[in-house]
């Protein structure tokens, strides 16, 4: 037994001694197997890795593709629903012929429209031709009135003016005979001079302004109260008489003389109430200017020039001033002789007659 077990434990080392022979080419191709067995499985990595990418590939460009496909449905119901509202407004529309009837009746209407609005335009051309000629009446009516009532020629020349104004934008040849006699109104009231009303009014205005610095002016009497103390003074000799005659001289006089008109000083209460009569006057005199009240206003002022005269000192500058002034103002002209323009108005009113006449009438004599 312990020879076998000899042999036994011995035989290793017999096989062991031709170990570094045979273990080295044993070892290299265990290492070859290795790396090719690496290499295959990275090859299974890299292969199984990119059929991964593939197949996510695939699972995104199929989730897109069902999406788009979802989306081209979607519009595909869209336009299923439009195409039946579309036949839905097909089948509701009427046919070809009854298209065609109302194109005609269409067409028709458009004509008897625009014939109408020719017809309107027409009637309110007329229309606009009447109420023209109807104001063109109306303006010579407020000339008519300005001249009787205020003898206003500026204001009646610009009113006639007008109304030729309007006849010729007629146009019209029957209107010849009643624009001539606008043209012979028009240069009558040319050639006639308008008075200057306003000018007067000032001008007494003024006037009144000074009556209340009129003044009386005291009589002297120098030279006689010198005679009378040079008398005194020869009787006595005394130079004291002689001044004090001179002094009392200014306050009184004895008048030899008796046939002379004597007039009062004028003073206080009265000297005011004459003030304001004169005053008054004028006034009267400034209404009569404004309104052409010619007799009325020669009357007042020659009222005025009266207490002037009568009641005031005419050797005054001041009442000399304004007597001389009233005597201006009184040769001044404050009316006018109007011209008449009843024939133009008449004129005027004739050719609108004649326009609402037929023309058969129109054209008789």
């Amino acid at each position: 037994m312990s020879e076998t077990v000899l042999s036994n434990t011995e035989q290793p080392s017999a096989l062991e001694a031709p170990e570094p022979t045979t273990a080295k080419p044993a070892r290299r191709s265990g290492n070859g197997l290795a790396l090719l067995a690496l290499l295959l499985g990275a090859a299974g990595v890299a292969v199984g890795g990119w059929g991964v990418w593939q197949v996510r590939q695939l699972q995104g460009s199929e989730q897109g593709q069902g999406e788009h496909l979802q989306a081209l449905n979607q519009r595909a119901d869209a336009l299923q629903q439009r195409e039946q509202q579309l036949s839905a407004q097909l089948a509701s529309l009427p046919a070809a012929s009854e298209l065609e009837d109302r194109r005609r009746l269409v067409a028709q209407l458009q004509g008897d429209q625009q014939r109408l609005s020719q017809r309107l335009e027409t009637v309110l051309g007329e229309s606009r031709k009447e109420w023209r000629l109807a104001e063109a009446e109306h303006l010579l009516r407020l000339a008519t009135l300005r001249l009787s009532a205020l003898q206003d020629i500026t204001s009646a020349k610009a009113l006639v003016e007008g109304a030729d104004e309007i006849l010729r934008e007629q146009s019209d040849p029957g209107a010849f005979a009643a624009r001539e006699q606008l043209a012979r109104s028009l240069a009558t009231l040319s050639s006639t001079q308008q008075p200057d009303r306003t000018g007067l009014f000032l001008k007494l205005a003024a006037q009144r302004e000074l009556v209340q610095q009129l003044s009386a002016q005291s009589p002297e009497f120098d030279s006689q109260a010198d005679a009378m103390g040079a008398l005194t003074a020869d009787g006595d000799g005394a130079s004291r008489w002689s001044q004090w005659w001179a002094e009392i001289s200014k306050y009184f006089q004895i008048e030899f003389n008796a046939d002379d008109n004597v007039r009062p000083l004028l003073s206080g209460q009265s000297l005011n109430q004459l003030r304001l009569a004169l005053s008054l006057t004028i006034e009267q005199a400034q209404w009569a200017a404004l309104n052409g009240e010619a007799k009325v206003y020669t009357q007042a002022l020659d009222d005025a020039r009266s207490v002037l005269l009568a009641n005031f000192n005419p050797d005054n500058p001041q009442s000399k001033a304004m007597l001389d002034s009233l005597n201006q103002l009184a040769e001044q002209p404050v009316s006018v002789v109007t011209p008449d323009l009843s024939e133009s108005l008449a004129a005027v009113q004739a050719y609108i007659q004649r326009r609402h006449l037929p023309v058969d009438e129109g054209a008789k004599p």
